[in-house]
């Protein structure tokens, strides 16, 4: 049973000079594949060192720490350490170091009835290269080294030359897949980066799964013509049959319950004396439940062939980017919701609309939960981003809780 060597204060505490460490006025610094981040690794490495455990680097650039059970079957805790650019002082690195306080106790108490193993993804947020999940999806085998060869961040180095910077080659990625063997369960803990448990006035929730995404270009093409020459009636303005669509694309989510969004505008020629002739803008689509997300596509797509031709223009699609909905295991919600319960009185259900490295573990097949804490403002990707300290203490203890009672599950199914 979970004990008072539990030390949430200190992961608090922890979070603070990491702060300190690898952010400054504007925000956290950690974007991966670059020197803070490393300096953040490193730090995170001297924590680790006072502790009977293994750290190794796999071939995905993930950092694992490895505490052996008397059972070879192991629970996993995950999380990630690199930021975007001016990021706040919790996203990813509390679910890595209220993982480590986790890991502290257990090992305190001595050998666990499995082993427990907690990892620093790398490369979560995509913020340098725009690819996200990069390691966790090297760990899942979902990762397609050669689609992603030919990025370069935005001083034109390629994706390979930085992570080879970091001992990582991108061809030999997929190895990370062998770090699945013995993985019984992974549990991580996030902070929810939307407004839905401040709203409800909860401190946390457990996640039932991560939206499908539907992500793709629109490209409208019109006429371009002089502004001021060219009649109202006359016109075939790509910009107007976009506009049309970035409204209706707000009915069609509250239709269906889903999200939908605009995300970038481009207009040729993009000056302000012509009439634009071609609009290409990005749709992003999010849904739990994959019927209703495939009916969202479908009803945007019947939408943009009409006000295409409203606008006596044409309309040309190309995907960007897809993944279903994942739902996560009934057993660890069910665990999950228990122990918010059992530290703070009530809890939530509710699904993530961002993805998370969660996602690829449970594409991996291996049985997934999340616990989420309540976002001040449901802000995230800022440096304003903020949670109540009490509430953070709140989250460690509850993913500790989680952690016991999924160790204990992971016995029974085995008979270890």
């Amino acid at each position: 049973m979970t004990t008072s060597i539990l030390n949430p204060a200190r992961t608090i505490a922890e979070l603070k000079e990491l702060r300190a460490l690898t952010g400054n006025a504007d925000g956290a610094q950690r974007v991966a594949w670059t020197d803070t981040w490393a300096a953040a690794r490193d730090w995170y490495r001297t924590k680790l060192a006072d502790l009977p455990v293994r750290v190794e680097m796999d071939e995905g650039g993930n950092l694992w720490a490895t505490l052996p059970g008397a059972s070879e079957r192991a629970l996993i805790i995950g999380g990630h350490l690199d930021s975007v650019p001016n990021g706040g002082w919790l996203d990813g690195c509390l679910n890595v170091l209220a993982g480590l306080e986790v890991l502290r106790r257990v090992a305190a108490e001595g050998t666990p009835p499995v082993t427990l193993r907690l990892v620093d993804w790398a490369d979560e947020e995509g913020a340098r290269f725009g690819r996200s999940l990069l390691g966790s999806s090297a760990f899942s085998g979902t990762l397609d080294p050669a689609s992603v060869a030919g990025l370069h961040d935005r001083d034109g180095i390629p994706l390979p030359e930085a992570l080879a910077a970091h001992g990582v080659k991108l061809e030999g990625m997929l190895a990370a897949r062998q770090q699945q063997t013995s993985a019984a369960a992974y549990l991580e803990l996030h902070i929810e980066q939307g407004p839905v448990l401040e709203d409800l006035g909860l401190p946390l929730g457990v996640v039932i799964g991560t939206f499908g995404v539907e992500r793709h270009q629109i490209t409208f093409t019109g006429q371009a013509a002089h502004a001021g020459s060219t009649p109202m009636n006359r016109r075939r303005d790509a910009f107007a049959a976009a506009a049309k669509l970035g409204l209706e694309i707000r009915t069609i989510a509250a239709r269906h319950g889903g999200v939908c969004t605009i995300g970038s505008c481009i207009t040729r020629p993009g000056i302000v004396t012509a009439v634009v002739g071609e609009c290409i803008v990005t749709l992003d689509q999010r849904h739990m439940d994959a019927a209703a997300l495939a009916a969202m596509l479908q009803e945007a797509r019947e939408a943009a062939g009409r006000f295409a031709a409203e606008e006596g223009c044409t309309v040309a699609w190309a995907p960007i980017w897809r993944i279903d909905p994942i739902p996560f295991h009934p057993d660890l919600i069910a665990m999950g919701e228990a122990a918010i319960r059992e530290v703070a009185g009530a809890a939530h259900r509710l699904p993530s609309g961002p993805l998370h490295d969660a996602a690829e573990v449970a594409r991996a097949g291996i049985p997934t939960v999340m616990l989420f804490v309540q976002s001040l403002r449901g802000i995230s990707h800022n440096k304003i981003e903020d949670t109540l300290e009490e509430h953070i203490a709140l989250s460690v203890q509850a993913l500790d809780r989680l952690a016991d009672k999924a160790m204990a599950w992971i016995q029974g199914a085995t008979g270890a």
